[in-house]
């Protein structure tokens, strides 16, 4: 049986980090090995445990989320953050991003979505709530980045295919089944589309398409 994931919870609301874990915890494959009530005690119980996955809320007392993010993935590459938050703001969302969290969810979410984006975090995906792409978007668009568009070389009619399935959170294996091709054929791809907006992730891509007008988040 393969190891399940292990994850840290980080929320100041200790009601809330009950739900959280028993939502999690439903699952067979997910088991949350410790809990933190604000962003210095996260980092350190990652420190300590190891987890896989560490699910942030932002505002916490002491250190913000938005620190504690930037402190594990500093120390920790190996660890993914997850943010779970009820904050839906600009610059929350872009500065998660430039954090290096690996995930942005809204505590409105359902159950499955949440399990779905751990487990896509886990995996070395990136996970963007339509609502959060939508606003890094609005923020990349005010803060300026990315290529100039008249000397960016022009997406393929595949390379758009794999970009709108990759903007829904599909992972590269099921963007493979939908298209009839392998999921190293859509590795490939994506190396391609990196290339041409200068991004380094599937966030960054997704964002930096959305500013060129490539894809719309219909």
């Amino acid at each position: 049986m393969p190891q399940p994931i292990r994850v840290i919870l980080a929320d100041d609301h200790a009601l809330v980090r009950q739900g959280i874990r028993l939502f999690l915890e439903e699952s067979d494959d997910i088991v949350v090995v410790a809990e933190a009530a604000d962003g210095a005690q996260a980092v350190k119980l990652v420190e300590e445990h190891r987890p896989d996955v560490a699910v942030l809320d932002i505002q916490m007392p002491g250190m913000s989320g938005i620190e504690a993010t930037r402190l594990i993935t500093a120390r920790f590459p190996d660890v993914r953050v997850l943010v779970l938050t009820a904050y839906d703001e600009d610059p929350y969302v872009l500065a998660l991003l430039q954090a290096g969290a690996s995930g942005y969810l809204l505590k409105s979410a359902d159950a499955d979505a949440l399990l779905r984006a751990v487990r896509s975090v886990h995996r070395g995906e990136t996970v963007l709530s339509s609502q959060a792409a939508a606003r890094a978007f609005r923020q990349i668009g005010v803060t300026g980045g990315g290529q100039d568009t008249a000397a960016m070389e022009s997406p393929t009619a595949r390379e758009l295919e794999v970009l709108r399935l990759v903007a829904q959170g599909l992972t590269n294996l099921a963007i493979g089944h939908q298209l009839g091709i392998s999921s190293r054929t859509v590795q490939g791809h994506l190396a391609n589309i990196y290339g041409k907006l200068g991004a380094q992730s599937r966030t960054e891509a997704v964002t930096a398409a959305l500013k060129q007008g490539w894809i719309d988040l219909k």
